[in-house]
């Protein structure tokens, strides 16, 4: 039975080729989308999943009232890993890192510059990653120790064991090999090259030293392991008892501390009402939504692609009928035949898939394959398949299979009222679809360039940042003086963070004016002499910082956002005590500049004159010198007084626009999936516009033979399609602008839609759909009567 069915789908298929093919390509485009959104969404959920145990792998942060709002901090104190394992017997292991840092690593003449992070000697408990030589019990506790991954092992070693031998970090000390991890896969949280012990830091760092015996500096991470068998919920009610542990200065922050699971790391990194509960998961859910209306559009064209076909095939089904066919045996041939169309469909959209997975993958940033080999993708195609089938072939089987022999026989059988009325209630509701895309593409691109033109505050025009070291900050004024020599640069400066970036944050004590118990809180950003001149910060009042002068380490520069948010009428001469140390007084007020996130505010900040303390070389190239010519030169000098490292520079541009990298990719994924949803609706409109116009030949021919013009023919066939685009649009308005404009609520920073957006929206739709009739119309509107009328 099922083998007739096979034969007799088959050579229906064959006989409507054309409608075949554009079903085909219809559904293969439709079902590629899917999948690609389906793999890229299967791996942003497989983030950190490969970890053992990743289930009972938590970090600790805290939850603090910053300046009012409640907000979630990851950065702790390295005492809150020791509390925590003493107050808490369910946690197995805790562990402290920093943040990961580029560091220089030689072995003879080889040189590499990588991330690497410091470590706790339990982190491989916490984090079971791969060791290929080493054991987590042995590894990370020497503190002249370091675990190589795979590549960055064989990048300085060749194929010899590495084990025990020696690298150079930093050309400070000799690190002893004691194991090799594997490499890290795309989808881990982490992106070190190589772990070195904690215990390190404390040793050759003083201010990790001084870090290790106070509360008060919160510039660490801190993660722990649940004991086997052990629940968050047996845990959570006993992270009160760390309160009990937080200094009295604490006490107006209302500090608490809380655990955010590891398999959420990736997908929830927003913290609001007090927990994470939002971040990249938003934008996956969005494109699930979008994967669903791209395969529902390809649907639907399946759909109204065969219904058109009602006419041709209403006598088969008569006959079929009359001979004793029964209904049920035609609902299964017709879904037969779309098993047979979605199958092959399936075949063409892994092959574009497969095709399309590297330039998507660069694009995305992913490591996405398909998984051939895995049971379970197989069992989802084959429920996707099934689901396609029903979705698409449905309705054209029950419809086909109600059909009425005698009318069928008699000739008498006409589509109908009802059949027309279906396909434009799915052209509307596809076409309604994709306009709600197109909107969303231009809203998003809006968005972003919007943001993009914001005065950031600075020129970042050829400035460029170089990471400090211990050799640099030795001899940072000899290089000054160097690199002023060359001609390369035209300013230099240092700081402790990039101009695109905050790294610490610092409370406020008390100033003028402050309410009991209100909260107030500070980046804050270490400087050289020259910064702002080398950044092009705009000095608003008051004075700069006077290089050697003694009294201005105890002086502070504030940005306008910190004058506003101490209500300061003029900050000048302003006292402040924060960070639990004697009064600073503010001397100058810089305007605002983004260091943080362009889609905000800026950060109330105070800019502190200490060049003893910087992490940045900051200087801006020469314009009258090519830029390649002033980076050769300037790599000279850098490698002079900077053996150990290889220059590394990035320009403030650059650095800034990865800062929009997430919607940039957002807007590019929007923009690609709309194109092919009107791509797939389109060729849903050329088969209904070749239907229309196949069966309404004759009528044309006698309007074309009573002197009815090309123009006059082209209107009558277009008018229909058009009018449901036009409906379309004005569904998609509505809809589009209520979620987008959710979505912008998120960006302190944002666009105002207005209906321009929704006018262009639709004169687009409108022009691909007129282009797309036309063909046919132009087509029915220039054939010779003749051959239409000579049967009549």
């Amino acid at each position: 039975m099922f083998k007739n069915y096979f034969k007799t789908a088959w050579r229906n298929i064959v006989k409507y080729k054309s409608y075949s093919l554009l079903n085909i390509l219809g559904l293969a485009t439709g079902m590629a989308v899917g999948l690609l959104i389906g793999l890229w969404i299967y791996f942003q959920f497989s983030y950190d999943r490969f970890v053992p145990g990743y289930q009972s792998v938590y970090q600790a942060y805290y939850v603090v009232n910053r300046n009012g709002e409640i907000a979630g901090q990851t950065a702790t104190s390295l005492l809150l890993a020791d509390v925590m394992k003493s107050e808490i017997p369910e946690i197995a292991y805790t562990v402290q890192t920093d943040w990961g840092n580029d560091h220089s690593l030689m072995r003879g003449d080889k040189k590499i510059y990588q991330e690497g992070m410091a470590a706790g000697k339990d982190f491989f408990h916490v984090f079971p990653f791969n060791l290929l030589s080493g054991t987590a019990g042995s590894v990370l506790h020497d503190p002249y120790s370091i675990v190589l991954s795979r590549s960055t092992a064989t990048a300085l070693f060749g194929k010899e064991n590495p084990v025990n031998q020696t690298v150079r970090l930093d050309n400070t000390h000799d690190m002893k090999v004691t194991g090799v991890m594997e490499d890290l896969p795309g989808n881990s949280s982490f992106s070190f090259h190589y772990l070195i012990p904690f215990s390190y830091n404390i040793l050759n760092a003083e201010w990790i030293k001084i870090a290790s015996t106070t509360w008060n500096n919160n510039s660490f991470q801190t993660f722990l392991s649940l004991k086997p068998a052990t629940t968050f919920e047996q845990v959570q009610p006993k992270l009160k008892l760390i309160n009990s542990h937080f200094p009295d200065n604490w006490k107006v922050v209302q500090p608490s501390v809380k655990l955010h699971p590891m398999k959420n790391w990736h997908l929830y990194s927003s913290f609001s009402n007090g927990s994470y509960s939002g971040g990249f998961i938003e934008y996956v859910r969005m494109f699930a939504i979008i994967g669903a209306l791209v395969i529902l559009i390809a649907c639907i064209n399946f759909t109204n692609l065969s219904i058109a076909q009602s006419e041709k095939r209403a006598r088969e089904v008569g006959v079929r009928k009359a001979i004793g066919s029964g209904t049920g045996s035609l609902v299964y041939q017709f879904l037969m035949e779309t098993l047979v169309i979605t199958c092959c469909g399936l075949i063409l959209a892994l092959l574009l898939v497969q095709l399309a997975l590297p330039a998507f993958n660069t694009l995305t940033g992913s490591t996405i394959q398909i998984p051939w080999q895995q049971p379970a993708f197989w069992a989802c195609l084959a429920a996707f398949v099934v689901i396609t089938t029903l979705l698409a072939g449905g309705r054209p089987a029950f419809y086909f299979s109600s059909f009425q022999p005698m009318k069928v026989l008699k000739g008498t059988f006409q589509a109908g009222k009802p059949a027309a009325f279906t396909r434009q209630v799915l052209v509307v509701l596809q076409f309604s679809s994709s306009v709600a895309l197109i909107i969303s593409t231009i809203i998003i691109y809006q968005q972003i360039q919007y943001v993009k033109d914001r005065p950031t505050g600075y020129n970042s025009e050829r400035l460029v940042s170089t990471p400090d070291s211990r050799d640099l900050q030795r001899n940072f004024t000899a290089l000054k003086q160097d690199m002023l020599a060359s001609g390369a640069v035209s300013d230099v400066a240092s700081s402790s963070s990039t101009i695109t970036g905050l790294g610490s944050w610092v409370g406020v004590d008390n100033f003028e004016g402050m309410y009991p118990n209100e909260v107030v809180n500070l980046a804050a950003v270490d400087i050289s002499d020259d910064y702002f001149k080398t950044v092009g910060m705009q000095l608003l009042e008051g004075r700069n910082f006077t290089p050697g002068l003694h009294i201005d380490t105890v002086d502070v520069i504030a940005n306008e956002a910190a004058v506003k948010r101490m209500r300061f009428k003029s900050g000048i001469n302003q006292q402040v005590i924060w960070n639990g140390k004697k009064p600073v007084r503010i001397i100058g007020v810089v305007k605002d500049a983004l260091m943080a996130s362009p889609f905000s505010a800026a950060e109330p900040t105070f800019f502190v004159y200490n060049p003893q303390e910087s992490g940045n070389i900051l200087y801006r190239l020469n314009d009258k010198m090519p830029t390649a010519e002033a980076l050769a030169k300037l790599g000279k000098l850098f490698n002079k007084y900077n053996a150990a490292y290889p220059y590394n520079y990035t320009f403030t541009d650059e650095s800034y626009a990865r800062k929009f990298r997430t919607e940039v990719l957002i807007g590019k994924l929007s923009a690609l999936f709309a194109a092919l949803a009107i791509f797939i609706s389109c060729i849903g409109l050329f088969g209904l516009a070749a239907y229309v116009a196949h069966k309404r030949t004759r009528e044309m021919g006698i309007r074309k033979v009573l002197g009815a013009s090309v123009s006059n023919i082209w209107l009558l066939l277009s008018k229909d399609f058009v009018l449901m685009v036009l409906l379309s649009c004005v569904i998609a308005s509505p809809v589009s602008w209520y979620f987008l404009n959710n979505w912008l609520h998120k960006y302190s920073y944002r666009i105002s839609i207005g209906p321009l957006v929704f006018v262009v929206a639709a004169a687009l739709a409108l022009l691909i759909t007129v282009f797309t009739v036309s063909i046919q119309a132009v087509r029915a509107a220039v054939a010779n009567p003749v051959k239409s009328l000579k049967s009549e």
